[in-house]
């Protein structure tokens, strides 16, 4: 009888699979409060700039008059600086705006989808996205992933670039700190191939030079935890036919 597979031991959420969230600070994104429609800029100042494991962008700390908040922070940011929300709030690295209130070519980062929901693309190290256009379907903005979107005016968006954006450029040196590194966001390091176990340990275990697994390797959506490994519910499998 074979043991359990990794996936099914992941599925318990034991602390072997589980990422250390006890030393997280705070989730980053934007108070309610940050209304866009206000005659005057709500104010927070900088109180503290912040690591969190897990997250490769430094994470700033602001207070206003009754609430206190935590965004990524944007390059040249600094203890006790002032920052502005809304509508009436200047043009500065790490004020936020709703997009309409955005020139074209403004680089922005810790960008809202849909207005309200806090922030949500554009924080990892080093990225930003850019306002390229306001027309009549929205504000045109295009992605860290060159993509290109419109998006709701009222949408907020922080000006300037995310933080640590050479953070990816040093290798790890270590197997031992990328170990640690992968295991405070929660993820496996080393991932074994499946192809390279026994038959006892994974359905794509076994074979004489282990390049290939001896069975499909396509498995329905159904398929129990133990089996469900794979091309899951693939529609194709292989190159595509060309047609002519």
């Amino acid at each position: 009888m074979g043991k359990k597979i990794r996936v099914q031991r992941r599925g318990r959420g034991s602390s072997t699979f589980r990422a250390s969230t006890h030393k997280r600070v705070a989730p980053s994104q934007y108070l309610p409060s940050n209304a866009v429609n206000q005659e005057e800029p709500q104010k927070a100042v900088i109180e503290e700039l912040l690591h969190e494991p897990g997250r490769g962008s430094p994470l700033l700390k602001a207070r206003t008059q009754n609430e206190v908040l935590h965004l990524v922070a944007p390059e040249g940011v600094f203890v006790g600086q002032e920052l502005q929300f809304g509508e009436t709030a200047q043009l500065a690295i790490g004020n936020v705006l709703p997009l309409k209130e955005v020139p074209s070519g403004t680089l922005v980062c810790n960008l809202e989808l849909s207005p309200g929901d806090g922030g949500k693309v554009a924080k990892a190290s080093g990225t930003y996205a850019t306002v390229v256009a306001h027309t009549p379907e929205g504000v045109q903005v295009k992605l860290p992933s060159k993509k290109a979107v419109y998006l709701n005016p009222q949408c907020r968006a922080t000006v300037g670039v995310i933080s640590g954006a050479g953070r990816t450029s040093k290798p790890f040196a270590k197997a031992g700190k990328r170990g640690h590194w992968m295991s405070s966001k929660g993820k496996i390091y080393p991932r074994t191939k499946g192809v390279a176990m026994v038959p006892a340990s994974h359905p794509h275990g076994g074979g004489a030079h282990k390049s290939s697994s001896l069975r499909p390797t396509t498995v329905s959506k159904t398929a129990p935890p133990g089996a469900k490994v794979g091309l899951i519910a693939a529609r194709q499998t292989g190159r595509k036919k060309r047609r002519r």
